[in-house]
């Protein structure tokens, strides 16, 4: 049986037929879809996310939308579990979702990318560095930031200018903290090295105390963290308590602003990978364009890394769309797969139709103690 949304699916993949998801969406919208965690111990990473695009979709929608449609983004909380992610991406793609947009990590993104691709909606800026999102390569699955091997290669290269020799990795126990790990073996192995010691905490946990007292010992000159800013900001303060006073480093993911709110003065040092360009350094346009539309939406927006990414990631679809040349999904992927050395600002975006990975654009900034990152 022939249902209505497997229709539009196929009708809006034939763009000759005159007729499209975008156009089936009530109200002319153009509806995007977004799993993210909205509450628990990662929710500042969805919030800040989701607030971030909302700003540059605002002030898009004001100016009257793309072509005369509006988009809307349409978001469910998932809490960070996988099994809620998928189910809320189900419902997402039953309702007629134009595509998923900016989805919060690693093994949530590894239970709804399956689902997307069987139904040949696109999957577009997941907040995930994971190589196991990026290979193999998918025609529906487009990536924004840097990798976590990009992220973990510039970590060892800075350890190894500061003569830090003797790593450890504390990892979250899944396909996140998994994928942190393996960048950071490949990364030290370059240099004839491996991590002298790696523990693990699960998921959506802070208990630490085991993996605190197995890293200590081992007395690495750093540790790694790759996990969420509730749990490193546990580990990093039980760590300091128990005496250690080497240097912590963190991938993007962790949420930077979230974990120096987190840590207070505690965090005073602790060291964060960046994919997306400062939004406290204004040298760039996109900085400044960013600030200043932060101030003027108001409320409860901010501006940190994690908004500044949900930004530059609608400002991507965007200029994908307007580069469709039909209105449906399969002219989407065609708009964005036209992007070559596109600048957004200062901050440069490549796609084509054998490379669905806009950047590898990687920067480190620093926790003052105080609230406040240097960059």
């Amino acid at each position: 049986m022939l249902t209505r949304r497997k229709f539009s699916v196929l009708s809006g993949a034939a763009a000759l037929a005159g007729f499209s998801i975008a156009q089936a969406q009530s109200g002319g919208k153009i509806v995007l879809g977004q799993s993210a965690p909205f509450t628990g111990p990662a929710a500042q990473l969805g919030i800040q996310f989701n607030r971030g695009a909302n700003v540059w979709f605002d002030q898009l929608n004001a100016q009257g939308g793309v072509a005369g449609r509006k988009i809307e983004l349409r978001k469910m909380d998932d809490g960070y579990e996988p099994d809620r992610c998928a189910a809320n991406t189900r419902k997402l793609i039953d309702e007629e979702v134009f595509a998923l947009f900016g989805y919060i990590g690693t093994p949530t993104s590894l239970a709804a990318v399956p689902l997307a691709k069987k139904e040949l909606v696109p999957f577009i800026a997941p907040f995930t560095g994971a190589m196991s999102l990026r290979d193999p390569f998918s025609k529906y699955v487009f990536h924004m930031r840097a990798s976590y091997n990009d992220e973990t290669a510039l970590i060892v290269k800075q350890m190894a200018t500061l003569d830090l020799k003797k790593a450890a990795v504390f990892y979250q126990n899944d396909a996140y903290g998994k994928a942190g790990l393996d960048g950071m073996i490949l990364a030290l192995s370059a240099l004839n090295l491996k991590p002298v010691a790696q523990m693990t905490v699960e998921r959506n946990s802070v208990e630490v105390d085991a993996a605190v007292k197995a890293l200590v010992a081992a007395a690495p000159d750093a540790i790694v963290q790759v996990s969420a800013y509730k749990s490193c900001a546990a580990f990093i303060r039980a760590a300091r308590k128990a005496g250690y006073g080497g240097t912590f480093y963190n991938v993007s993911f962790v949420g930077t602003q979230a974990l120096a709110d987190e840590l207070g003065k505690d965090g005073a040092g602790v060291v964060v990978t960046q994919v997306v360009p400062s939004p406290y350094n204004i040298a760039r346009p996109i900085t400044r364009e960013f600030v200043e539309a932060v101030k003027k939406a108001g409320g409860d927006a901010q501006a940190n890394f994690s908004s500044m990414e949900g930004y530059l990631a609608a400002k991507v679809f965007t200029e994908g769309l307007r580069r469709a040349p039909s209105p449906s999904r399969d002219g989407l992927i065609t708009g964005l797969e036209s992007m070559s050395d596109q600048s957004f600002g200062g901050f440069s975006v490549s796609f084509s139709p054998n490379n669905h990975v806009a950047s590898r654009f990687v920067d480190l900034s620093m926790l003052m103690g105080d609230g406040r990152i240097r960059t």
